[in-house]
């Protein structure tokens, strides 16, 4: 089970290929952060595998469900590019390219023939890569003035927080970087640590004088 400050990503680049009846589907997997990351891949296996006249193509990025796309590349309607989606996500993954090359065997196969083949192609390249797990984290800006320095050196020592950035300016500024699902509930524990108070004394408008929290979304 993924724990909710993870989603699984491709450690690896990864190939596969399924033959049928003269046919053989190659499939080309990356790891990509963007929609022009995932392009680019297509691009690269259009040129690579020339003589194919279709390279069909899903990706699926970030760790939410409304980024993604399927394409058939001339394909039947819904026989390659969904078919290669639908193993992306039985298989949890995301920031994820497949793109599946056809080199046409003289046969041809059907749609039921079709779909099997992409999907199959897909699922080789897929069980051939290795994935790890992608964190999901929030910054956390604190800005204080120097009379603080030593209660918020202390809150974050106690508290095991560790400084991503810091900026000893007019001000000073620390960044901190934390799993998302501990944020609020972090933010509440630093409040009261550098303010001196028990935790319950912390509410949504409890303030520290001199100090500003920042959560960046």
């Amino acid at each position: 089970m993924i724990k909710p400050d993870f989603y699984r990503i491709p450690a690896e680049a990864g190939e596969g290929e399924f033959r049928d009846r003269g046919s053989k589907f190659v499939a080309t997997l990356r790891h990509v952060r963007s929609e022009e990351e995932a392009l680019a891949v297509v691009e690269e296996c259009a040129k690579t595998h020339f003589k194919c006249n279709h390279h069909c193509y899903a990706y699926r990025l970030g760790p939410g469900q409304d980024r993604w796309r399927a394409n058939d590349d001339g394909e039947p309607s819904g026989t390659a590019g969904k078919p290669i989606l639908g193993q992306i996500d039985k298989a949890g993954l995301s920031d994820i390219v497949i793109v599946v090359s056809r080199y046409f065997g003289g046969t041809k196969l059907g749609t039921s023939g079709l779909i099997n083949a992409y999907r199959e192609a897909a699922v080789v390249a897929i069980e051939a890569t290795e994935t790890t797990l992608q964190p999901l984290t929030k910054s956390i800006i604190l800005r204080f003035g120097y009379e603080l320095m030593s209660p918020v050196m202390s809150a974050l020592s106690s508290l095991g927080l560790e400084m991503t950035e810091q900026d000893f300016g007019e001000t000073a500024v620390v960044r901190l970087e934390l799993p998302q699902s501990t944020v609020p509930a972090t933010v509440r524990a630093l409040k009261a640590a550098i303010g001196g108070v028990y935790l319950e004394e912390v509410d949504e408008e409890f303030a520290v004088e001199g100090l500003v929290v920042e959560v960046e979304e």
